[in-house]
Order: C-alpha cells, then sequence, then structure tokens
C-alpha cells in the first residue's frame, strides 16, 4: 500500500529549495523536522545530526578507500544533489506487525569519479550509504565511518572478549552490556553492533548497519575521547580445519583489504536511530525500512514455536525408554508439541557428524514421518562448516525426505566472505522452501527482510548460558528489547522453568535453572521478537507446568501490532503486541523489584477478558511462585504490576463478544 499526498509532495519541493548550495553544506530535515542532518563537503566529507536542541552527532568524517589510491570522500567535487521524499507503507507479514510506516527525506549527492552518497531522514534517526558506479570490480582497502559525539556520554558496549583462535575478529557475538563512558574505551577494544549512547534530555542514538551484503560488518572501536570509528574485518585468506570445538574454519592469515566487490553497487547503510524516551527503542522499525524487499513469493514460510532439546540435556522422564539421542525421545517430543499446538521440533547435535551431513547417527526420516502425523515439522541442527560445501544439494536432500529447516551454528565470523556464504545459504534454502535459523551468529542487518525464510537470529547472550552459569542475566534481559532488538528477531530460547533468586542460582548444566522468575521468564514471549520462538526446557517439566505451558502455546510469534508501554534500558521493559482482535502484553525486571503502572488504552472499544500471571508473594525467595488471575478490562483501566526481583508479569487479552 501506498500513497503521496498533497502536503508530502508539498515537503518535498520546500525540502529541495532548502539544498539550495551554500558553498558546499547541505541540510536534511525529518519529515516531522524534530531532527536535522547536515553534510558539510570539502578536503573531507563530515556530517553531523541534531535532534531539536540535541547535538547527537558532531561533524565526523567518512570515506572509503581503494587499493588504487582513490580515497572517496576526499577533495570531492560534486557533480549533482538530488531530493526526494517517501511516504509509504511496506507490507510485514512476518514480524512483529503487518505493516510499516516508511517515511523519509532523502538528499542523493553525485561526485565526480564515478560514486556518490545517500542520505536519509526519518523521524526516528538517520543513515546514509556509499554506492558506487564504477565498470570494473574495485577493492575496498578501508572505510572511514566516524562517529564523534558533544560530551563524554554514557555507551552500553558488547565487547568482543571471547576471541576463537586468536583471530580477534572470529567470536561468538555474545556479551553482556558493558555500561561506561566513552572515554572509558580503549583503543583495543572492539565492540560490536548494536551500541548505545546515551546522549542527555533523556534521548538514546542506537548505532546500526542495514543491507550488509558481499561486504564485512562493521564493529566500533576508540577514536578518541568522545569518538566511536568503524573497523571491519580483513578479507580471509588462510583458513585451516579445526576451529571452535573443531567444527569449523581457523582464520591464520588475512589480507590488506576488506572486500573485493563490485565496482557498481550500493554499500551498508550506517544507521543512528534516534529516541527522545526509552520505550521509543523497543518498537523501532528502520531495520525494515532500509533493508531490501524479497523478490520471490514467501507466503509458505510458517512461523512458530519449536520444541527444543539442547539446553534441557533431553532430560524426559517418567517413561518407559532411555531418554536421549534417539527415535523415542524425539516421538515424545513430537507428542508434546502436538498436544500443545507447537509447529516444531528440532534436533539439536547429535543426529549426524558435525563435519558431514552424510553420517547419520539417528534415523531421521522415520521421526520425520512420524512428526507428519501429528503435524508437527521437524528443523535440524548443523554446522556452518558442515553446510557451506555442496549447500544446495545439501538442501534438496532434506527438503525431500520431509525436513521443514535448518538451525545454522558457529558461524562466528562476518567478514565479507561469510557475509556472502549466508546470503548464499538463505537463497538455496529458499529456492527449496526452507527455513533457516542462524545461530552462533553476528546480528541481523537486513538479510531477514530480503529473504523471509531466515526466520531468527542469534547474536544475543540467551538462555544458554544459564547452564554455565552468568552474573546479571535480568539486568541484560531489560537491556537487549533497547539495544540488540533494534536489529531484528534474537533466538533467546526462553522458557527454563527452574527458576531461582539471584541468591539462589548456581549453574547446572544438565538440568539448568534461569535467573529470575516464572513470570519474568513468561513475559519473555510477548517482549522478545522471534518469528521461531523455542521453549528451551523438556517436555516433562512442561507437563508438570502446564498452566504456564497453556500460556506460553497461546502467544503468537508474530504479530498485527506492537506497542512499546514503558521501560528504562537495564531497568525494565513492557510492551504489548496485537494478533487479531487478542493482545498480549509482558513486563520485565531487573534484579530491582518495582511496580509499574499499565495503562490499557492501547486495547480498543469493548471489554476483554484478561488472563494474567504475577509474580507470587513469595517469588522473592521461591522464583517459581506465581499467580495466575483472571479479571475482565477495559481500555480505560489501568493495572498496577508488582514484580519481584528480577521479576516479570505476563498477559493475554481476549475480546469479549
Amino acid at each position: 500500500m501506498k500513497f503521496k499526498t498533497l502536503a508530502s509532495l508539498a515537503l518535498a519541493f520546500s525540502t529541495s529549495i532548502s539544498f539550495a548550495q551554500t558553498g558546499k553544506m547541505y541540510q536534511l530535515k525529518s519529515p516531522d523536522s524534530h531532527i536535522n542532518l547536515n553534510v558539510n563537503v570539502g578536503k573531507f566529507i563530515n556530517w553531523s545530526v541534531e535532534h531539536d536542541e540535541t547535538e547527537v552527532i558532531m561533524p565526523s568524517s567518512i570515506s572509503i578507500t581503494l587499493a588504487n589510491g582513490e580515497i572517496m570522500g576526499k577533495n570531492a567535487e560534486i557533480k549533482n544533489a538530488k531530493t526526494f521524499t517517501e511516504d509509504q507503507f511496506i507490507n510485514t507479514p512476518i514480524y512483529k506487525k503487518d505493516k510499516v510506516h516508511n517515511n523519509y527525506n532523502q538528499l542523493i549527492l553525485n561526485f565526480k569519479g564515478d560514486y556518490g552518497l545517500i542520505f536519509r531522514a526519518y523521524n526516528d534517526g538517520v543513515a546514509y550509504r556509499f554506492f558506487t558506479q564504477k565498470k570494473d570490480n574495485i577493492t575496498v582497502v578501508n572505510e572511514e565511518a566516524n562517529f564523534n559525539f558533544k560530551e563524554d556520554d554514557e555507551a552500553f558496549l558488547p565487547f568482543v572478549n571471547d576471541y576463537r583462535n586468536k583471530d580477534k575478529f572470529t567470536t561468538s557475538f555474545e556479551a553482556h552490556y558493558n555500561n561506561m563512558r566513552l572515554s572509558a574505551l580503549t583503543t583495543d577494544s572492539m565492540a560490536f553492533l548494536p551500541v548505545l549512547v546515551d546522549v542527555g534530555a533523556e534521548k538514546k542514538a542506537v548505532i546500526l548497519e542495514a543491507d550488509l551484503q558481499d561486504y564485512p560488518g562493521m564493529y566500533l572501536t576508540s577514536g578518541g575521547q568522545k569518538n566511536l570509528q568503524g573497523i571491519f574485518a580483513k578479507y580471509p585468506t588462510v583458513e585451516t580445519t579445526g576451529g571452535y570445538h573443531n567444527i569449523n574454519y581457523v582464520v591464520n592469515g588475512r589480507a590488506d583489504y576488506i572486500a573485493k566487490t563490485k565496482g557498481t553497487r550500493s554499500f551498508p547503510w550506517r544507521v543512528v536511530v534516534i529516541s527522545s524516551g526509552d520505550k521509543q527503542l523497543a518498537d523501532n522499525d528502520m531495520m525494515q525500512k532500509l533493508s531490501p524487499s524479497p523478490e520471490a513469493d514467501y507466503s509458505w514460510v510458517k512461523p512458530g514455536k519449536v520444541a527444543w532439546d539442547w539446553w534441557n540435556e533431553w532430560n524426559i522422564s517418567h517413561i518407559d525408554f532411555k531418554a536421549g539421542i534417539n527415535v523415542p525421545t524425539y516421538k515424545y517430543y513430537i507428542d508434546f508439541a502436538a498436544a500443545n499446538k507447537l509447529e516444531y521440533i528440532i534436533i539439536d547435535e547429535g543426529w549426524s557428524d558435525d563435519n558431514d551431513l552424510n553420517k547419520f547417527k539417528l534415523d531421521v526420516q522415520q521421526i520425520v514421518d512420524y512428526g507428519k502425523l501429528k503435524n508437527v515439522g521437524v528443523i535440524l541442527w548443523s554446522t556452518w562448516y558442515a553446510l557451506h560445501i555442496h549447500t544446495g544439494e545439501q538442501f534438496s536432500k532434506f527438503a525431500k525426505i520431509g525436513v521443514k529447516g535448518f538451525k545454522i551454528d558457529f558461524i562466528d565470523r562476518d567478514d565479507q566472505k561469510m557475509v556472502s556464504s549466508l546470503y548464499a545459504i538463505a537463497k538455496a534454502a529458499a529456492a527449496n522452501h526452507l527455513l533457516v535459523d542462524f545461530h552462533g551468529m553476528y546480528k541481523p542487518s537486513g538479510l531477514q527482510r530480503t529473504y523471509p525464510n531466515v526466520i531468527n537470529f542469534e547474536g544475543v547472550k540467551g538462555l544458554e548460558n544459564m547452564k554455565w552459569g552468568t552474573t546479571d542475566q535480568p539486568g541484560y534481559d531489560v537491556s537487549i528489547p533497547f539495544i540488540r532488538m533494534v536489529s531484528g528477531p534474537m533466538d533467546y530460547t526462553p522458557g527454563g522453568m527452574r527458576n531461582a533468586t539471584k541468591e539462589g542460582f548456581r549453574a547446572v548444566n544438565s538440568n539448568p535453572m534461569t535467573q529470575g522468575t516464572r513470570c519474568h521468564q513468561l513475559a519473555m514471549y510477548t517482549i522478545f521478537e522471534a518469528p521461531l520462538q523455542m521453549l528451551a526446557d523438556n517436555p516433562t517439566t512442561y507437563h508438570r507446568e502446564q498452566e504456564c505451558t497453556d500460556y506460553i502455546s497461546s502467544v503468537p510469534t508474530t504479530f498485527d501490532q506492537t506497542e512499546a508501554l514503558g521501560g528504562k534500558v537495564g531497568d525494565f521493559v513492557s510492551i504489548a503486541r496485537r494478533k487479531g482482535t487478542t493482545w498480549y502484553a509482558g513486563a520485565m525486571t531487573n534484579w530491582d523489584s518495582r511496580n509499574i503502572t499499565v495503562d490499557l488504552s492501547f486495547l480498543s472499544e469493548g471489554s476483554y477478558r484478561a488472563v494474567l500471571f504475577e509474580d507470587g508473594l513469595n517469588a522473592g525467595k521461591d522464583a517459581t511462585d506465581y499467580k495466575k488471575n483472571i479479571i475482565t478490562v477495559s481500555a480505560k483501566d489501568k493495572l498496577t504490576i508488582k514484580m519481584a526481583s528480577g521479576g516479570g508479569w505476563a498477559a493475554r487479552f481476549e475480546k469479549i463478544k
């Protein structure tokens, strides 16, 4: 659905007049005029951003250096400048809402040398990208991307701290946030995206990238007291087999360039999402707006929930067979999924050789056939290493036996070679009508928009970390909706039923606990965006906790509408989402107990049957304690929510006819 109003056409005209060249300074305003993006073209190209009276990004230089010595952005000569206004709705069927308003003002600068820059100003942020129109292939030595801030602001930074095989660009992309001043960064530190900076006056800036294709991902490091600057992995030239757990490549050598690519192309968007209040970040659509739409029919993609085996160590009990990686166990998981109307089960590691998917250790066909009888699909786990060679042949073989998709793990890189590989995998999977869950993966950067069969990503320090312990998971849980989730869905894998207080938690690998209350876990099914959402615990435990299981199974994984209700980064979050006429809501807090008020004005007219799950009176001592309550409410009501330490709240609002 697309429209152009007379008002928007008038805006486009007035905006183009404001671009009349005064020296070499250009100005671009957001449609609502609250954001002002300035571009200064001289010896260098600098950009800066203001939001009302707040200077978000100070003048910051940008350029791309090619192997032939050309620096695109230095001593640039402008050929022409063009402006454009877009105002349309784009359909987003596999998302947290069914459509997204894509409204921006755009400036295109064409330079001598067959390259240019595109700048966009939205009401919720800005973006820029280079493009080239060169005849031959080019080699990119480096890209200069700077983000200068006026003050020594506080930032939430997820640092690369688990270098794998001593290559600093080989990492799991999982880390808690370091909340620190920009000046505290060391020059050898490296943060992966997204990164959040508090620019004052309640305003936040989240740095992202979008439409990352055939190019390495961007990290951020310190370029000075108040600067963050981009850093990119060089192209891998020496790779040997082995790697983490002996199931990947080891990068032992990198080139002196970051990418070899086509001479005519667009480069990834450099993005700053800007909010005047924290809760706006929990409902942001920038990644959808900046990424290419799909070119094929993806109506066959079926989102849903998955019964998962690995986190719970196949620990089902009260059965008459030995639980483990065997056919009877997976039939039990399928029976559980069918009884609770879950769309899928996953067969995680152990069903085949980690490096060779032709070496079966399990009768996959028998399990797939049993799943068909129960209307439950089967998704298989695989290493990236085992799939990246002969990808199309592998996908064709498994699609023919009825497998519905793959969870692909231990990717651990985002250099140009790996990014291109993942696009090729997504395309091959789509050709065989297979879903993809990229695990051990960098943050989503637009691939999910272009290939909607890529239905989830990790790039998050999820529930699996509870198996070996961590210090402050609830604090992280109420940070990622405002930071990591801005880039897209996250395979956090919620649903643990052995819930623990801060004092009572301990790491148990084979029978893991979770930090925080039962309702903290239930709320994740609404708060965490994941079109393919897992149930991490085992079926036996869910059968014992059927009341909670019924609630989890009722929550959709895609929605028609989303409303961020409230929150503060690192403290708490509250979100509501609608599917059809039914609303779902959730709230979570960090280790601090707190009371919040939830205004139900997001409901439409009429009465609703509200099914509420609240922390029990004794949840501070026993984190499994909760209370289920059923009441009648309307849009005029407000609910007072009392959350225990590490607590939460989950609700379903059913329209009364």
